[in-house]
């Protein structure tokens, strides 16, 4: 049994470094130059707090949130999983915010100029607390695939974005959500920049029957780990957190 107050050091070979130029986005992200550390303030370390009531009662639930005139064309699926320590215990009252393109590779976003439509009844973001335990679940559409300009013909797999917040705007972190089974996985530029097989895999949910619905959704598990031998890898924090 690992002792509970045991440091776990994040393996930062993991992490792609910021300059990867076959993702060709990084080329002008990455800094030129060395970072300067800069003393947090008490508001970013202490702040803000989160709590249940200042969500909606359809927060969590992407495929009503938006709804207007019906539910959203789409897979529907479920999300579910745990935000946990580096000891595996669950980490409570976290707040989680997720964003994804619809069923057709679309985000609602006036950037987003793909061909597919955007659909009026989904907006693709939601947010939920995790409870006692760390657990957190939402139901969504599955998002579709879409093309990005990073080469000839690039293809990001379906993927849904994840925001975890700490105690503080700066305890804030990052990562990406893919589906078990998606053959545009192993093609995709940005999962390739993480040089570890296992750290790319634990960035895959896989399919949970289990907590699916008959005849009427599919589900996916997909625990964020915060720190540690297992950490999920957070795109924000290539450094480790």
């Amino acid at each position: 049994m690992v002792p509970q107050n045991e440091f776990i050091q994040r393996d930062r070979t993991q992490h792609p470094p910021a300059l990867t130029p076959d993702y060709k986005t990084s080329v002008l992200r990455s800094p030129r130059l060395p970072l300067w550390s800069l003393q947090n303030s008490l508001s970013e370390v202490s702040g803000p707090s989160f709590t249940p009531s200042e969500l909606g009662p359809l927060a969590h639930d992407l495929i009503l949130n938006y709804a207007k005139t019906g539910e959203p064309i789409g897979e529907r699926t479920i999300v579910h999983g745990r935000v946990l320590d580096g000891n595996g215990r669950g980490v409570p009252n976290t707040l989680v915010e997720v964003w994804q393109a619809n069923a057709g590779g679309r985000y609602r976003h006036r950037n987003d100029t793909y061909l597919a439509p955007i659909d009026p009844n989904f907006g693709g973001c939601g947010r939920m607390m995790t409870d006692h335990d760390g657990c957190y679940a939402f139901r969504t559409v599955k998002p579709g695939a879409y093309p990005f300009r990073n080469h000839v013909n690039s293809w990001r797999p379906a993927h849904i974005h994840f925001s975890v917040f700490g105690s503080g705007f700066a305890q804030r972190l990052i990562t990406q959500m893919y589906f078990e089974g998606d053959p545009l996985i192993p093609m995709d530029s940005i999962l390739g920049t993480i040089p570890d097989p296992a750290a790319r895999q634990r960035l895959v949910a896989p399919l949970d029957l289990n907590a699916a619905i008959p005849i009427d959704s599919l589900a996916y598990r997909f625990d964020i780990v915060l720190r540690g031998t297992r950490s999920t890898v957070f795109e924000n924090k290539l450094q480790g957190n």
